[in-house]
C-alpha cells in the first residue's frame, strides 16, 4: 500500500452504490444462481470501469471496484464456496441488539431502505473455495480500469472467515471453531489471488465489533472478546502467505442508522484487532457514537508498523460534511499517530448490499468530494 510524506491520501471502504441495470442483475443471480444472463459480464465490466474513473476523477487515491459484482459484502462468498444450502431468509433470526425495543422504528426504517436481496444461507455440507472463474473475472475487471483511470493505488475488498460465519449459519460442522476454521482454508485462495494480482487486499472484519450486537448478542463482552480472538486466528492463517503491506482490514459496528447504544467500546476490542497480520486499520470514527474513541490512541497505541484509515465522512446519513470539519478529524489522528501514518477514509461502504439502504447515490458521491477537499485542507495545515 502506498502512503504519502507530503499530503493526506483518501479512500474509502470499499463498496459504492451500483446502478439501476446491475442491481436488477445481481438480484435475478440471486434469486435464479443458475439463470443465464448473458449480459451480466459486460453491465459488470463497464460498472467497474465508470465506478473506478468516477473515483479518480473525483480525486480519491485508493480506489476499489465499489463491489459491483456481489449482492453484498458478506454473503457473496456462497457462490464462491461449496457447502452451501440454495436458499435461505433474507433478515436475521434477530434484530440487532439495539434495534429491538423499537419496532415502529424498524418500520419507518424499511420504508427508506427498501428490502434486503441478499440470502443468509445455512452451510450444510463440506466448505471448499470453487470461485475462481468469478474471482478471476473480478480481477481481470479491476486491472482493466485501473490501467485505464490511473489510479494513485488500488484495492479489492473480501469477507473474512468470521463476517462470513456470522451471516450465514452453521448447520454442518460439530463445532463453530470448526467452520471458522474451513472458510479461512477455503477463502485463502481468494485473499492469495487479489494480492497476486497486484492489489491491495480489504478484509472486512465487522465480526469483530458490529457481530456483538448481531451474531452474538446473547454472548458476554468477555465470551465475545474470545470469538473474536478465535475470528483473529483463523483470519490470520488464511493471510499467511500475505504481505502485511498489502493487507489492510475494515472493522465497524454496523452502517446502519440507530440507536448503536449497545455498540461494543473500540477500547474492549482494539487490542484483539491489532493481532490481525494487516499494515493498515480502517475503522469508523466519524458517526455520533464513535467519533470520540480518537482518544483510544492516547491509551493503545497504534504499532509503529501499521498504519490508520479512519473514518471522517460518514455513511448512514445524507447530510455531507463540511471539508472543514473533514480536515479537523484527519487533524486529530495526524497529530497524534503522524500524518505520514493517515490515511483519511469513510465510515464503511455506500452499498454494503446491492440496491439497499437509504443514502441517495449522487449524494454519496459528494460526501466523497468533500472528503477528497477535506484531505487537501488537512494537508494545507499540516504541512505549511
Amino acid at each position: 500500500m502506498r502512503t504519502s510524506s507530503s499530503r493526506i491520501l483518501t479512500t474509502h471502504v470499499g463498496s459504492l452504490p451500483r446502478t439501476d441495470a446491475v442491481v436488477h442483475l445481481l438480484e435475478r443471480r440471486e434469486r435464479d444462481a443458475h439463470a443465464a444472463l448473458p449480459q451480466f459480464n459486460e453491465t459488470i465490466r463497464n460498472a467497474v470501469a465508470d465506478v473506478v474513473k468516477r473515483q479518480v476523477q473525483i480525486g480519491i487515491d485508493v480506489v476499489s471496484d465499489g463491489e459491483t459484482s456481489k449482492i453484498s459484502y458478506a454473503t457473496y462468498v456462497k457462490d464462491r464456496l461449496t457447502g452451501f444450502s440454495a436458499e435461505g431468509p433474507t433478515e436475521a433470526a434477530k434484530p440487532h441488539l439495539d434495534l429491538q425495543p423499537f419496532p415502529d422504528f424498524r418500520r419507518k426504517m424499511a420504508l427508506l431502505t427498501g428490502n434486503r436481496r441478499f440470502k443468509r444461507v445455512s452451510c450444510v455440507g463440506r466448505i471448499t473455495y470453487c470461485g475462481r472463474a468469478a474471482l478471476d473475472q473480478d480481477l481481470a475487471n479491476m486491472k482493466a480500469a485501473v490501467a485505464a483511470a490511473a489510479p494513485t493505488d488500488s484495492f479489492l475488498n473480501a469477507a473474512s472467515p468470521g463476517v462470513v460465519a456470522s451471516f450465514l449459519p452453521n448447520h454442518f460442522y460439530q463445532s463453530y471453531e470448526d467452520y471458522v476454521e474451513a472458510i479461512s482454508a477455503a477463502m485463502r485462495e481468494e485473499y492469495e489471488a487479489i494480492v497476486g494480482a497486484g492489489f491491495a487486499l480489504q478484509i472486512d472484519c465487522p465480526d469483530l465489533a458490529m457481530s456483538r450486537h448481531t451474531a452474538f448478542q446473547d454472548l458476554s463482552d468477555e465470551q465475545f472478546q474470545r470469538r473474536a480472538r478465535l475470528n483473529v486466528e483463523a483470519l490470520n492463517s488464511a493471510l499467511t502467505k500475505i504481505p502485511p503491506e498489502m493487507a489492510r482490514i475494515h472493522v465497524c459496528w454496523g452502517n446502519y442508522e440507530g440507536p448503536h447504544n449497545h455498540d461494543i467500546a473500540l477500547a474492549r476490542v482494539l487490542p484483539i484487532i491489532l493481532d490481525v497480520k494487516a499494515g493498515a486499520l480502517s475503522l469508523e470514527a466519524a458517526n455520533p457514537q464513535h467519533e470520540h474513541e480518537w482518544a483510544v490512541w492516547n491509551e493503545i497505541p497504534l504499532p509503529s508498523d501499521k498504519i490508520l484509515l479512519p473514518g471522517v465522512i460518514d455513511t448512514s446519513t445524507n447530510y455531507v460534511e463540511h471539508p472543514d470539519l473533514v480536515a479537523q478529524r484527519i487533524g486529530r489522528f495526524a497529530r497524534l499517530l503522524g500524518r505520514e501514518r493517515v490515511i483519511a477514509s469513510t465510515d464503511c461502504g455506500f452499498g454494503t448490499s446491492a440496491g439497499y439502504g437509504k443514502i441517495d447515490p449522487q449524494i454519496a458521491f459528494l460526501k466523497l468530494g468533500s472528503l477528497v477537499e477535506g484531505a487537501a485542507r488537512a494537508t494545507g495545515h499540516l504541512w505549511h
